[in-house]
């Protein structure tokens, strides 16, 4: 028996237009820099694959490259082994992994990626800015060719639509920059053309967050109406579900309130949203390397996450680093088999498994 009160509502079926997920874990996207020259092998489509056929209702692959010159940093192992979401070797590779997925039941979502590695949006000229929506739109089209059930589109951490969104790396005085709407300008371009490109069925997720991966205070907005502000654009211009990236679940997102960002974003916008932040873990990401914590694969907080999503909160959950360390975490979860998740150690990141 569940030593936590009754998993149930984890495993309720999802639907969305043409979207069918039997249940509500999603594996959330976890860059490995295991595909050389970025082209994803077997052994990256028997990692996706185990998860799927173990439980996990919906995938979003590692952040895969899109086609653009400075899509990635200086640093020579970005560049060789994060995925490519362009070329046809690394597209054969990709099809190999959905056909996998498939075969045991799975969806997966691809989650298309532009790092931002000039680290200047505001230097972009407009003419870059059109060749930087056609390269995310060049992917998208590439994702649905290969099979993939919908795509994500990265937009936190302080990668390249992030660093449009924030006022401390976006200050430009044109329509791409000033205020909080101007800001999402380039997302919606991005958004509006993947969605003509792809079709209205093709689901699209705009994944954001408020922190960056080297400012973890940092806010894009202060007040839910700066939010609501910042978020309309986006609904406007085609997003299906967002996703809010916070490093811990129960964090509220504003004073006043106990929602966290995803259940703002949904009271706001009514569209389906996605909850991460340490699920399953007992500690979150940061602790873990700051401290030296061996934070593990517990249920710890579960029962709080549950009582969330039942209430309506959010409608989904993405699970990092606990289905990193055990790919079978989604049915010792759902079959009470508590006492016999594996513990997230360091190792679980230098692994392919």
């Amino acid at each position: 028996m569940n030593n936590f009160q009754s998993v149930d509502a984890l495993f309720k079926p999802f639907e969305m237009g043409n979207l069918k997920l039997s249940n509500r874990i999603i594996m959330a996207p976890m860059t490995r820099n295991f595909s050389p020259n970025g082209v994803p092998g077997r052994d990256v489509a028997a990692y996706y694959r185990r998860r799927a056929e173990n439980g996990v209702g919906l995938i979003l692959t590692e952040g895969t490259f899109i086609n653009h010159p400075d899509v990635a940093s200086e640093v020579p192992a970005w560049q060789e082994d994060v995925p490519h979401l362009y070329g046809e070797e690394a597209l054969n590779g990709w099809s190999e992994v959905v056909n996998g997925i498939h075969e045991v039941g799975g969806k997966i979502f691809s989650q298309i990626w532009h790092m931002g590695a000039r680290g200047n949006v505001n230097d972009y000229s407009k003419q870059e800015i059109s060749e930087l929506v056609e390269a995310f739109v060049q992917a998208a089209v590439n994702a649905k060719k290969v099979g993939f059930d919908g795509i994500e589109i990265m937009a936190a951490h302080g990668f390249l639509i992030d660093q449009f969104f924030w006022k401390k790396t976006n200050s430009r005085n044109d329509e791409y920059g000033g205020d909080i709407v101007n800001r999402t300008r380039f997302a919606s371009e991005v958004i509006a053309a993947c969605r003509v490109a792809v079709g209205p069925e093709f689901p699209i997720v705009l994944r954001i967050s408020q922190w960056k991966y080297d400012a973890y205070t940092a806010k894009l907005v202060e007040t839910p109406e700066q939010l609501e502000h910042f978020l309309t654009p986006l609904v406007d211009a085609g997003v299906d579900i967002f996703h809010a990236s916070i490093r811990r679940f129960w964090e509220p997102a504003f004073e006043g309130s106990d929602l966290n960002l995803s259940g703002w974003i949904k009271k706001l916008t009514g569209k389906p949203t996605i909850t991460v932040g340490s699920v399953g873990l007992d500690a979150d990401f940061l602790d873990f390397f700051d401290n030296g914590e061996n934070a593990n694969g517990k249920t710890t907080q579960i029962e709080g996450l549950i009582e969330r999503l039942e209430r309506g909160e959010f409608d989904l959950i993405a699970v990092g680093r606990a289905l990193l360390a055990d790919p079978d975490w989604v049915n010792k979860i759902r079959y009470g088999r508590t006492e016999e998740l594996l513990p997230f150690t360091r190792e679980a990141l230098n692994t392919l498994y």
